[in-house]
């Protein structure tokens, strides 16, 4: 297999992978995913994918990702999978999509308005 390059989203993170055939290394921004996530959650949500498809271990991942937090750059990581494994092979489709993995979440941070404290939060009021 060649080597598959895809992006994913999540907030305001953007994660672009690289993924061939190989032993099942995850490189994230050059170290590797057990040290860069100190979370074992988030480790677990980068590896659905291909823990659904039984195919951990299989591939190679080398991962670039920017912005956000670190729980929205593992969702960013989940979703670039998801999408190379569909772009390698079209079968697996179904499945993912049944967990809901092929679906970019659009939730993102409401912006803030004027007059107010945040986005909905008004200042303390203050009768006298």
């Amino acid at each position: 297999m060649a080597i598959t390059n895809t992006s994913g989203r999540r907030k305001t993170s953007v994660a672009r992978i690289y993924m061939q055939a190989g032993q099942g290394n995850i490189t994230i921004n050059d170290r590797d995913m057990k040290s860069y996530f100190s979370n074992e959650l988030l480790e677990n949500v980068v590896n659905q994918p291909l823990a659904i498809l039984e195919q951990v271990g299989q591939y190679d991942i080398k991962v670039n990702v920017r912005g956000g937090g670190i729980s929205a750059q593992a969702e960013a990581i989940r979703l670039a999978i998801t999408k190379a494994l569909v772009s390698d092979n079209e079968e697996v489709r179904p499945a993912l999509k049944k967990e809901g993995f092929m679906t970019r979440d659009p939730r993102m941070v409401e912006r803030k308005k004027f007059g107010k404290r945040k986005a909905r939060r008004s200042f303390q009021f203050s009768k006298r």
